[in-house]
């Protein structure tokens, strides 16, 4: 399964698990868990749900009931609502428990930061801690890279290659405070300047997703990755 196929699966897997919903809801809840930069068409979204029923992970109930979406001009939908199997349940506890490499990049990290008060302590300081690995080694390429750029590009290029490494300095920032604020809750002690709360949203990286310092999004992951807590299972 490709990467963003993966993404969508943990995410509808993720949203059911919260409770059962027909397509046009769930397309709403993918919207803001995922961020409108990535409004998925109902061609994207009923075809992971076909798959995973076909899988044995959801369920259809109701499939005689007509239903029509507001945004809908022609034709109708049948209400179909999808709610997990026990099988489903148990695959979104492995996604959950993934803390390796993939839950680190920007694909997987904001979908799995936004079922975080689903996930287990460990795991969260796993991902945080991988994810602030792989963007140090980022930092590192791209400071090379500005150097390089500075005798070879035009002062707008420049400027725009320094824009991306600061956007990727904030977020490593920002995962420094979540990584201490983990330790912190773990010993018994008051975490920093986030209070212990992880529903903060990643800010911007490089690439342009994500949310800017003293932006929020929606209750839900931003972000490329997903933003979405901290509560203990």
């Amino acid at each position: 399964m490709g990467r963003r196929s993966g993404v969508l699966e943990f995410a509808v897997l993720g949203l059911l698990h919260d409770a059962p919903m027909h397509g046009y809801e769930l397309r709403k809840r993918l919207n803001v868990l995922l961020g409108s930069f990535r409004a998925f068409s109902y061609g994207t979204l009923y075809p992971c749900l076909k798959s995973l029923v076909a899988q044995g992970f959801l369920v259809e109930d109701n499939p005689d009931v007509e239903y029509v979406p507001a945004t809908a001009l022609n034709g109708k939908r049948s209400k179909i609502v999808y709610r997990l199997s026990p099988e489903g349940k148990q695959r979104f506890e492995e996604l959950l428990a993934d803390s390796g490499p993939d839950a680190w990049e920007d694909e997987h990290f904001g979908v799995h930061f936004a079922f975080f008060g689903q996930t287990d302590r460990a795991v969260r300081m796993r991902v945080l801690e991988g994810r602030r690995s792989r963007l140090e080694e980022r930092l590192e390429r791209m400071r090379n890279s500005l150097a390089r750029a500075r005798e070879r590009f035009d002062d707008y290029t420049v400027e725009l290659q320094r824009h991306g490494l600061e956007s990727v300095e904030r977020e490593v920032r920002w995962l420094n405070e979540l990584i201490e604020t983990e330790r912190a809750n773990r010993t018994g002690r008051t975490g920093p300047a986030t209070g212990g709360n992880t529903t903060a949203v990643p800010p911007k990286t490089s690439d342009g997703r994500g949310q800017e310092d003293g932006s929020v999004d929606p209750p839900g992951p931003p972000y490329d990755r997903p933003g979405r807590s901290a509560q203990e299972r």
